[in-house]
């Protein structure tokens, strides 16, 4: 959801205290710079969508200053989007298509009290409505289309799930938090070589900044780290084999997804099933 982010945007109260105090004294030079660095995604909800994107890892947050029900999404700085929008956004594109599924990985939760995770939960269950499949062994999905029903949605809250049956459990992610290409392949390589979970799970190609990097590179962004290294992460990809075997993939997610053919490449995994 960082497609939304601007200048303006605050940065979370769960960054370091650090970061806050450079925010304080010297907004106009920090907030670019932690701007350059949030941002994942240039494509809105509906572009994804409709590039083939069908899993969307949503992170919400209350802001402090925000007002009583409004939910943002947060990824360092809070998005300028609303949660209850997007996601009428999303049931919105469901409707026009009706045999397609998506995944909500709704996390982190920052700043959520219990009464604005039972609105939140409220909030999804009259916007997808029917459309929900409700927790249980994973589906197929001739079983979806046969029920009508397009969302899974996982939910990384404890309490809510024993409360809500239409809510998931939170999907593990591999996040490899490596700066460098080989290093991200390596660690997931390592993953896969101590079995994949059950059930639905992610890998994710995902590079990730620390300090010590974007210190040495001031002009750079994510945008400008990521994009040189695509077309060796989509070779890894492609390489990659869905099913149940314990070295199996399952969901791939990615940064800047319109910027190659990931989105294509990770939905051509499928044709190797039918060559089992």
């Amino acid at each position: 959801m960082t497609y939304c982010l601007n200048k303006k945007s605050p940065i979370s109260h769960e960054e370091s205290r650090l970061l806050q105090l450079l925010n304080k004294a010297l907004p106009c030079i920090t907030r670019p710079v932690v701007l350059k660095w949030s941002v994942t995604q240039a494509l809105d909800v509906t572009e994804q969508l409709d590039a083939g994107v069908r899993y969307l890892d949503l992170r919400i947050a209350h802001m402090l200053e925000g007002s009583e029900k409004n939910l943002h999404f947060v990824h360092m700085v809070y998005t300028t989007a609303l949660v209850e929008d997007t996601l009428t956004e999303i049931s919105e594109w469901l409707e026009r298509h009706p045999r397609e599924v998506v995944i909500l990985a709704c996390r982190n939760f920052e700043g959520l009290s219990e009464d604005l995770h039972e609105y939140l939960v409220a909030c999804i269950k009259n916007i997808f409505g029917d459309m929900l499949c409700p927790r249980g062994e994973v589906p197929t999905l001739r079983q979806l289309w046969s029920r009508g029903q397009q969302v899974i949605v996982s939910y990384e809250d404890e309490s809510s799930l024993r409360r809500h049956h239409e809510l998931w459990p939170g999907v593990p992610y591999w996040w490899g938090n490596r700066v460098k290409t080989e290093a991200l392949i390596r660690y997931l390589e390592t993953m896969k070589s101590c079995g994949r979970p059950g059930g639905l799970f992610v890998a994710g190609i995902n590079l990730t900044e620390n300090l010590q990097y974007v210190l040495a590179h001031p002009s750079e962004s994510l945008e400008k780290m990521t994009l040189p290294n695509l077309p060796r992460l989509s070779a890894w990809v492609r390489e990659q084999c869905p099913g149940p075997g314990s070295r199996c993939t399952n969901i791939i997610a990615g940064d800047f997804i319109g910027a190659d053919g990931f989105v294509s490449d990770v939905i051509a995994l499928n044709q190797k099933l039918l060559w089992c």
